[in-house]
């Protein structure tokens, strides 16, 4: 009896949270997978007036920035353990990932009460650590700089029933993050992953006469 080939399992792109204050990771996986990805690195450069000699020095990381689009339909989605009867549309998910912007409310109503005492510091909200996972050769620690949805349709409660979120992040590099932080470490990853990558993608002796003029770069100048 001939068995019929399975389909490849897609991976699902997720973002991760990392709350200081709450040891579990928060899983946020998109339902689709986004079709496109738009990635933009800035170089960071020695300044101008640092002379000749530093032309060639690079000061740190690039900085890059990442925009996505993530759909989200009601209709799809899993039945919610503990929620039988109880009709919330696409509120849990959108909820989820707004929550990435927002201070705990704990920490908000703890400041308000130390200010109420007569503390005259009060630190601001740590936000936490965020990592967008898009498969295991990307993991990166990123901040939500902007985020927006348009809900497309309602249902007979006015629950948003399909809608689609853009989302523009920040990625943090090991300049933005201390050493004790998980992020500090995934960037470092990341990086090193990329070396790899790019050792494997391809030599100066993969294309003909290439080789020769790395081994011997006067030959440009004829």
């Amino acid at each position: 009896m001939s068995s019929l080939p399975r389909t490849p399992r897609i991976r699902r792109a997720a973002l991760v949270s990392f709350d200081p204050g709450n040891p579990a990771a928060g899983v946020i996986p998109f339902q689709y997978n986004p079709a496109q990805l738009h990635r933009s690195l800035v170089p960071q450069l020695a300044p101008e007036e640092s002379g000749a000699s530093q032309a060639q020095r690079i000061t740190g990381p690039p900085r890059e920035s990442i925009s996505l689009e993530v759909e989200l339909d009601a209709a799809d989605l899993p039945a919610q353990p503990g929620v039988a009867g109880l009709n919330l549309g696409l509120h849990p998910q959108l909820a989820a990932l707004e929550l990435l912007l927002y201070p705990k409310a704990a920490t908000v109503l703890r400041n308000v009460i130390l200010n109420r005492l007569g503390v005259i510091e009060v630190l601001a909200p740590q936000a936490p650590l965020t990592v967008l996972v898009w498969g295991v050769k990307r993991v990166v620690p990123v901040r939500l700089v902007s985020f927006s949805v348009s809900e497309d349709a309602y249902d007979m409660d006015l629950n948003p029933s399909r809608a689609a979120v853009s989302l523009s992040l920040e990625v943090l590099t090991y300049q933005d993050l201390p050493p004790t932080n998980l992020g500090f470490g995934l960037y470092i990853a990341h990086q090193l992953a990329k070396e790899a990558l790019a050792a494997v993608g391809g030599t100066l002796a993969a294309v003909p006469g290439l080789a020769t003029i790395g081994a011997n770069p006067r030959l440009l100048l004829g």
